[in-house]
């Protein structure tokens, strides 16, 4: 019998590859699986009654259905343990594909101890997984740490894992935030992140040395401000921006009182109209907001 190729494929939907038959008219197993690694065997549907039919194997010989292999494409066989295999390698590689699209971000960690050195910041989270790089700011005249840094990892699960939870490093608990937002060095129109903060919720008996004294474990303070009289808020000036920017949107609890942070820009144009019965009027409530360029954000009123 002259030589003959016979059609197979993984699948009954995929395109079949011609695989040479024996001069016998056989096809040898070896064949389909140096096209198909781990094949153990073909089958294929029966026309009439269009129910699979396995193709018998002896002694890795493949034989032909009534000694003809037609015109069928002939679907290849693996062994359910492996072709399981098959499929999980696959999914867990599609999973790694989907997150390589995912890149990682340069995360804030705020409330860090004077203490915390660099090296001290790497060693804490490269049990989570490969740091890329970590830094703590500090001031460039004094070289002390500003009770804040920043950290990135090459996986993004893991910097997901991270942001998840808080730490405890160097005896006390810090928070790992993605900023806000972002200063493009590429930009330099765009105008600069507020380092003030709106301080919302405030109680009477808060003072600007308690407020200072608890907003010093995210970063340097430079300025607090309780307007007078009262009006339950407050507004915290950081050194960093960046630090700002990442309080924003926070609930925290000061003296057992939940307060809300959000952002403070200054704007001139109308805050009498916020606040339309201060004592002394508007004239007065201006120069007080033209003298500290504080705002009462927009969110609040």
């Amino acid at each position: 019998m002259s030589e003959l190729y016979i059609r197979v494929a993984e699948d009954e939907n995929e395109e079949p590859m011609e695989i040479p038959s024996e001069d016998d008219g056989t096809v040898l197993l070896s064949s389909v699986a140096a096209q198909f690694p781990g094949a153990c065997g073909l089958r294929y549907r029966n026309p009439e009654s269009q129910c699979m039919r396995g193709v018998r194997l002896m002694e890795g010989v493949l034989h032909a259905p009534e000694n003809d292999w037609g015109n069928l494409v002939y679907v290849v066989n693996y062994p359910k343990d492996n072709k399981r295999k098959m499929e999980e390698i696959d999914a867990a590689s599609a999973v790694k594909i989907k997150r390589g699209f995912q890149k990682t971000s340069d995360l804030i960690v705020l409330g860090l101890p004077w203490k915390t050195t660099e090296q001290d910041l790497k060693d804490y989270f490269t049990t989570f997984g490969e740091v890329i790089m970590v830094q703590v700011k500090r001031d460039a005249k004094t070289g002390n740490s500003k009770g804040f840094g920043f950290v990135r990892f090459t996986e993004y699960e893991t910097q997901t894992k991270v942001i998840a939870q808080r730490h405890m490093i160097d005896g006390r608990w810090c928070d790992c935030k993605l900023p806000n937002s972002k200063v493009h060095v590429a930009c330099p129109d765009e105008p600069m992140r507020s380092r003030k903060i709106f301080v919302g919720r405030c109680t009477e008996d808060m003072t600007t040395d308690e407020l200072r004294q608890y907003f010093m474990q995210y970063g340097e303070v430079t300025d607090v401000f309780i307007p007078k009289p009262f009006r339950a808020f407050a507004f915290v000036t950081f050194a960093d921006d960046q630090v700002a920017q990442a309080l924003c949107g926070e609930d925290l609890i000061i003296k057992g009182v939940s307060v809300h942070i959000s952002n403070a820009e200054p704007k001139h144009n109308n805050i009498h109209q916020l606040f339309p019965n201060f004592p002394g009027g508007s004239a007065s409530l201006a120069a007080m907001f033209d003298r500290s360029q504080y705002q009462f954000p927009s969110s609040h009123v």
